[in-house]
């Protein structure tokens, strides 16, 4: 995954712009003709006709655009219409890690252009983490690998033509695969092999560890890496001596110059940020606290990045910025940006969250709202940074000891990034639930368990199942044996209610999946949002159905656009139950102030459209949507009955 260490398991500025705006050497400043190809096949040209064949559903460039902006008392991201916008999605993918990817997430653009329509059409994803490598972008010192660049472009676009946002992340584990011998148990990926010979790092060697993050922790050779990564080493390569993170921040200006220059607008417009570093590890903190070090040397590396970013043409686009790996895995906590200041809205904080405790030494399974502490850190910690909260990591291993708890574990997450209240509280006290996380979920592989990756460059050690990374197994679609891809979780836990735009602000979300505990339909069903018995008749309608309560406050000046709340698969336009201010009917028209519509780039994803007529600045509303394909038919008695509780509800829990 990106991993976190002890995932215990798995894991200045005008003068700075300037020298990082220059390429790397005058024969390499121009496009795809200057460059030098060191990886994989081209990209086949069928996935750039696929684009084109959505391009007319994708929303406008302003639309599409986003940006950190104010909400009370935190931030949030809204859209060039005013509306907060809730990310949801997957990393694209750990196959950048395999050297049979060409170091990329896809072997063609068809494939990238396969993988966005199933994942459009399957869960209603509006975001991807796409990775990329600093080895495949600078393969030699003097080289930058536009052909590569130009790979990556094409595979963002099968996303970005589907009404799919992009954030791209420059990622990296235990620092580089080439620290690591042969016959290692474990793998890096990021740094290209020039950086690591030029470092003279010794033989590498975890001790007695059973988890790859361990390295970070005991593996001389990858400490040592790192720390001189964060220290910016000089170090003599066959084109003079360089600094280690000036040769990162180099090639990283190249690279973003390369990919702004290679994106159409309304592309360049979807794409939301960069993540220049996965998973920042101090490698020795030399007596100092964790605090410290983000301090005295990630956040000034964070600073040079915006630089960067400033430099390539990237100036409107915040920066997503890791804490230290360690700082909310459950053991050993240190850091999260709490002696750094404020960091603005050029920045997003972004946190990862594994757990743990889960992962190795507690044995319990997930219940409702057990994640609701962890996810409220993060919102806290985003809150007095004076930016908007991401969760580009989570999730939990599909295969394996403990894996019976993932479906749970999953849902968990997903339920406490809707809300940090449990379920069983949430009707009393929906205001205390927070802002609804943005997230991309590890991971989205489309060759899981098909892969044929030679580890280390050992010809003796072909890892094909999983992952194919230090055997890992986290992603939550598989290919058949005809290519079509099917989630390998519930696709009730994956394709979730939830609010992708809302014209104001969002005060209150919480969802009701009804997800299983086991796979294929097996284990318990039980449901968390648990409904008063203050309320009978809208518990009497959401029993045994798939619901979710969506609370908002109209903005100060009159929308331009509808609230949009994906739906869920299983809620179709004959079978879903709208009950609130805005409308109350069973079933969904194409027009009016409840419609249904298609999900932009796909034919067979469904949003609903909210669209209050007349409503003053300020007005609270509040809106149930029931899928309701089970159960008995639902009566107009039942649904007035259903709206006057949740009318009453709304003006007690939300006074205006």
């Amino acid at each position: 995954m990106g991993a976190v260490s002890f995932r215990v398991t798995r894991r200045a500025a005008s003068a700075l712009a300037v020298v990082l705006a220059s390429t790397l050497t005058a024969g390499n400043t121009g496009g795809p003709a200057a460059a030098t190809s060191t990886t994989g096949p081209s990209a086949t040209s069928g996935a750039s006709a696929a684009s084109a064949t959505v391009r007319s559903t994708t929303p406008s460039t302003a639309r599409t655009s986003l940006a950190v902006a104010a909400k009370r008392q935190s931030r949030v991201f809204r859209d060039g219409d005013g509306r907060e916008v809730t990310l949801r999605g997957f990393n694209v993918s750990g196959s950048t890690k395999l050297y049979e990817n060409s170091l990329l997430p896809f072997r063609s653009t068809a494939d990238a252009a396969r993988s966005a329509q199933a994942m459009r059409d399957l869960t209603g994803a509006n975001v991807i983490r796409f990775l990329i490598s600093w080895e495949g972008v600078q393969p030699s010192p003097s080289t930058i690998d536009h052909a590569y660049l130009d790979r990556a472009v094409e595979q963002i676009r099968a996303f970005t033509g589907r009404g799919i946002r992009v954030l791209v992340d420059y990622h990296q584990d235990l620092y580089s695969s080439h620290l690591f011998d042969q016959g290692s148990w474990y793998t890096g990926d990021g740094a290209p092999e020039w950086v690591v010979k030029a470092g003279g790092y010794p033989k590498e060697s975890c001790g007695v560890c059973f988890l790859w993050g361990q390295n970070m922790q005991t593996n001389e050779a990858v400490r040592r890496a790192a720390r001189d990564f964060w220290r910016d080493r000089r170090i003599s390569t066959p084109e003079g001596e360089v600094g280690v993170q000036e040769a990162f921040l180099r090639q990283a200006t190249a690279a973003m110059t390369h990919i702004r220059q290679r994106l159409p607008e309304q592309d360049f417009a979807a794409v939301i940020g960069f993540d220049p570093f996965n998973e920042p590890y101090d490698g020795g903190l030399e007596g100092e606290s964790g605090l410290e070090w983000e301090k005295t040397y990630l956040m000034p590396f964070y600073q040079r990045f915006r630089a960067a970013m400033d430099a390539a043409g990237w100036a409107g686009k915040p920066a997503f910025v890791e804490p230290l790996v360690f700082w909310n895995t459950g053991f050993f906590e240190e850091g999260g940006f709490t002696a750094v200041g404020a960091l603005g809205t050029r920045y997003v904080f972004n946190s990862h969250f594994y757990d743990g405790a889960r992962m190795t030494i507690d044995p319990s399974p997930a219940s409702d709202g057990v994640y609701g502490a962890a996810m409220n850190e993060i919102r806290d910690r985003a809150r007095a940074l004076a930016t908007a909260p991401f969760v580009s990591e989570f999730g939990h291993k599909l295969s394996g000891n403990g894996s019976d708890r993932t479906p749970w574990m999953v849902r968990a997450m997903y339920q406490a990034m809707d809300s940090g209240v449990p379920g069983k509280n949430w009707w009393r006290t929906p205001a205390a639930g927070g802002d609804v996380l943005s997230s991309t979920q590890w991971h989205w592989d489309l060759y899981s368990g098909r892969h044929r990756e030679v580890m280390n460059r050992n010809p003796a050690k072909v890892r094909t199942e999983g992952d194919a990374w230090n055997d890992e197994d986290f992603s939550v679609v598989a290919a058949d044996a005809s290519g079509t891809l099917a989630t390998r979780l519930d696709r009730a836990v994956l394709d979730r209610l939830y609010p992708s735009a809302v014209a104001g602000d969002v005060l209150a979300f919480a969802y009701e999946d009804l997800a299983r505990s086991g796979y294929g339909g097996a284990g318990q069903q039980r449901a968390w949002l648990a409904v008063p018995s203050s309320m009978p008749n809208i518990a009497a309608l959401v029993r045994d159905r798939r619901f979710g309560v969506l609370v908002w406050r109209e903005p100060a000046a009159a929308p331009v656009a509808p609230t949009e709340l994906h739906l869920p698969a299983s809620f179709t336009a004959a079978t879903t139950v709208v009950v609130g201010d805005v409308a109350t009917r069973a079933g969904l028209p194409a027009s009016g102030p409840a419609a249904i519509a298609t999900e932009a780039g796909s034919s067979t994803a469904h949003r609903l459209l909210l669209s209050p007529s007349g409503a003053a600045p300020g007005t609270v509303h509040a809106a149930l949507v029931v899928g309701a394909a089970t159960g008995p038919a639902v009566t107009p008695a039942q649904l007035a009955a259903a709206a006057a509780e949740l009318a009453a509800w709304k003006e007690q829990r939300f006074p205006t």
